[in-house]
């Protein structure tokens, strides 16, 4: 995937200049409150800085048309992931509230705010923007104060909240603002897309009712601990059941799966003949006009015996019809039953709306690709439909896969990347060990992502408290031939997570409620941490661009394996295939000093040069020693004297 300097020129930043314009004529009105910003976001140093908030939108947007001059080409994709409305959040007024206020500029983060961040982004090497879910947000069951971003009321529609009221401008214009002004940074617009799910007060549940699945309205939803199967929650089953299943989906036999127990699937009903919102809620009535059914909320569907906490402000959809398989669970909305998953069974309509969803924003927002959230989960047919149409609109456009493995599955579906599983195992040495020398045996069959944490993980600065600990893990997932991604927050040496969705304990789940997690709540970022890495972010970037030349493409170079007595030194070679270029990256992973590391490269070479300190080592036929202090780094090129 190659990266290039977009074409766009001022004259053609329709919505852009709209904001533009706007922003100058608030310029010249007065702003009562008092409103700060963290300095980062106009590339100072981490302290608050107080300014006239128009002044500061009109800096940036003149900052973003400064930089849009610098012609600068990209060998590869450099991701930051955002959500937002938590990426862009900051109280303001320092009233110690994020809540929204009339008449104030917003403290959770907006379009607005997220354009003003672009140059602090760029600034990172950053030439990829993958946000979070801007689509509108449901209401009834919420979590937190904001709700879920991926609880979606109606997938074509931004979240207007994302908008900032003083402008005066929809949430259309300013989010096309916002893609125009990447742009016009030379940078690519990646949004994530939640195809299989929607809000329980989904906007589509009124017009097509039939795309949902239905309980009666008095059937009460078990509480967390709860294991009554009279209530509504996941399926429980059996010891004896759960090995079965388990072990017919390892075996890919998908041929009558163990269904749930009677008691569970009689609780849903036939699809209501009227729908109607009562009271913000959904509501339907069945044939007999006396039968109240809403509708019910999802739950983790694979393994069936998962400990997530129950999803209550959303549902899956249903995308076969079939009177036998009328009940959610594993079988009917991921691993499909193959008497369910039939072309006659389809529900047409709903697979052609979920299709259109990526050419739409094409069309309207001008993005580059697409992460599907689980998109192994949706049946086959409808993810290639989905692909295909949006590769029709657009023949560079490519997708990202929410998936854990590294299977080349995943290239013949259609995806350039996938997540990966280095975000579970970065705080690990053993686990970087093996990542070496899966790549050291070419067994790397589709480009992932190189970062320690995601929005659904344990933050790596709340695993490993040590800033010099995001300094190795950071430079180590650089100089991998994968994509390089920042996930908003790890620059900053942010401990709190922003959702407990994986590799959590009960324990950690139950102390970070969701007044605490950005992906439910009002939160902001810790942007004024001392801790933070950014300027180191910024030279290691510099630094790479100064000793690598090829793109990070496990095609274009190779990695092989450094072995050292010493558990937690982790170190490789990596090796450029056209112009024999190498570089030895080597850390100690570890809290405690090494006094000596005995190290052995290869026979021939007869020195290396200390990336950053420009140090000659001499070898003794390829073999040298060198001390770490705790997670200290080096970067080695190869030299012949």
């Amino acid at each position: 995937m190659i990266f290039c300097k977009s074409g766009n020129s001022m004259k053609n930043l329709t919505y852009f200049n709209i904001l533009n314009e706007r922003i100058q004529q608030l310029k010249k009105k007065k702003y009562k409150d008092r409103f700060s910003v963290p300095g980062l976001w106009l590339e100072k140093e981490a302290v608050e800085i107080e300014i006239k908030p128009f002044d500061f939108f009109s800096n940036r947007i003149e900052r973003i048309k400064d930089l849009s001059a610098e012609k600068v080409s990209h060998k590869e994709p450099n991701v930051y992931n955002m959500l937002v409305r938590l990426t862009a959040a900051y109280d303001h007024n320092s009233d110690g509230n994020l809540e929204f206020n009339s008449g104030r500029i917003r403290k959770t983060g907006t379009f607005l705010k997220a354009i003003a961040l672009l140059p602090y982004i760029h600034s990172l090497g950053v030439n990829t923007i993958y946000l979070l879910p801007v689509t509108a947000i449901g209401e009834d069951a919420k979590k937190g104060n904001l709700g879920s971003p991926y609880a979606i009321r109606n997938p074509y529609k931004p979240d207007e909240n994302l908008s900032e009221p003083m402008l005066e401008l929809d949430v259309e214009t300013e989010f096309k603002a916002f893609s125009e002004a990447v742009h016009l940074l030379g940078m690519k617009l990646v949004c994530e897309f939640v195809f299989r799910t929607a809000s329980i007060d989904s906007d589509l549940s009124l017009e097509h009712p039939e795309w949902f699945y239905w309980i009666n309205s008095k059937t009460k939803n078990r509480e967390a601990g709860e294991s009554q199967e009279s209530r509504y929650g996941s399926p429980i089953f059996l010891k004896r059941e759960l090995d079965l299943i388990k072990q017919k989906v390892e075996d890919g036999d998908f041929e009558n799966l163990p269904a749930p127990h009677e008691q569970f699937k009689k609780m849903f009903t036939e699809v209501p003949k009227k729908v109607a919102r009562v009271e913000g809620k959904i509501r339907g009535l069945l044939a007999d006009k006396k039968t109240e059914v809403r509708i019910p909320g999802a739950f983790a569907d694979w393994p069936p015996d998962d400990n997530q906490p129950a999803w209550t402000d959303v549902t899956f959809l249903r995308m076969y019809d079939s009177s036998k398989f009328n009940y959610i669970a594993y079988n009917t909305i991921r691993m499909y039953d193959k008497n369910l998953a039939k072309p006659e069974l389809k529900i047409i309509e709903l697979w052609e709306y979920i299709s259109d969803i990526i050419p739409h924003y094409i069309d309207n927002y001008d993005i580059d690709g697409v992460m599907i959230d689980m998109g192994h989960a949706l049946p086959s047919d409808l993810r290639r439909e989905i692909v295909n149409r949006a590769i029709r609109k657009r023949n560079d456009f490519f997708f990202w896969e929410e998936n854990f493995s590294l299977s080349v599955k995943s290239v013949l579906d259609g995806y350039s990347a996938v997540l990966g599983y280095l975000p579970f195992d970065a705080h690990k040495p053993d686990k970087l060990r093996s990542l070496i020398e899966r790549f050291d045996k070419k067994d790397i069959p589709v480009n992932f992502f190189a970062t320690s944490e995601t929005h659904n993980t344990p933050r790596s600065f709340y695993r490993v408290t040590n800033p010099d600990y995001l300094k190795a893990i950071y430079a180590f997932n650089l100089f991998l031939p994968a994509i390089s991604y920042i996930h908003s927050g790890f620059e900053l040496a942010e401990s709190n997570p922003v959702n407990t969705g994986l590799d959590f304990t009960t324990e950690e789940i139950e102390r970070f409620t969701t007044d605490k997690l950005g992906l439910f709540s009002s939160v902001a970022l810790n942007w004024n941490n001392e801790q933070n890495i950014v300027g180191f972010i910024q030279r290691l970037r510099l630094l790479k661009n100064e000793i690598l030349f090829e793109a990070d493409d496990i095609n274009t170079c190779e990695i092989h394996s450094v072995m050292v007595d010493i558990p937690e030194i982790i170190g490789f070679i990596r090796r450029e295939k056209s112009i024999r270029r190498e570089i030895l990256f080597i850390s100690n992973f570890s809290e405690k000093a090494i006094d000596e590391c005995f190290i052995d490269v290869y026979a021939g070479i007869s020195c290396l040069r200390n990336s950053v300190s420009g140090d000659i080592i001499m070898t003794e036929n390829g073999k040298f020693n060198i001390s770490f202090m705790p997670y200290e780094f080096y970067i080695f090129e190869f030299m012949m004297i």
